[in-house]
């Protein structure tokens, strides 16, 4: 889930400024001091709930060429993803498959929401991300979902690219 029209919402106001620029990133003001210019938004999710009391880990993960990357799963809080080279097949529960190449992000909210796709949607070269993920206590960070539950639930998969 990242920059979908349903998780629309006014943009943060990053640096304290009370202004945004006009692609919504918050940077503040042109002509103020460096640090008012110095950040860009490059993701602003909402809504999220974070589980009571959770932890938070930040991975990089590194995929060959056509990697599937890791079996459908879930985690038990959010997770915000950054891609610093290649290309990641991602695909969520109920939204279609999509490609994020380097420089964009993903999110998921965690909890009951299957993650179906993280692999490497290149064949000829390495995809490498990073992931923050927050974990409610006493479960663990990532949960593989087993085949009768992807079963049952195979009704709430969007529907899948022809080819």
């Amino acid at each position: 889930m990242s920059e979908k029209p349903q998780h629309a919402h006014p943009r943060h106001d990053v640096n304290g400024s009370g202004t945004s620029d006009a692609d919504g990133s918050g940077t503040g003001d042109a002509d103020g001091p460096s640090w008012t210019r110095a950040v860009k938004v490059l993701q602003d999710a909402a809504p999220i709930t974070v589980p009571e009391g959770a932890s938070a880990m930040t991975i990089h993960v590194g995929w060959e060429p056509g990697d599937p990357g890791t079996p459908p799963h879930r985690h038990s809080g959010p997770a915000f993803g950054y891609v610093l080279k290649g290309a990641v097949r991602f695909e969520l529960e109920g939204e279609p498959e999509r490609v994020v190449e380097a420089g964009g992000t993903f999110w998921e909210p965690g909890g009951d929401v299957i993650h179906y796709q993280d692999g490497n949607a290149l064949t000829d070269a390495r995809t490498e991300f990073v992931v923050t993920m927050m974990c409610a206590p006493g479960k663990p960070m990532l949960e593989l979902v087993e085949e009768d539950e992807l079963r049952s639930r195979a009704h709430l998969r969007a529907p899948r690219p022809a080819g």
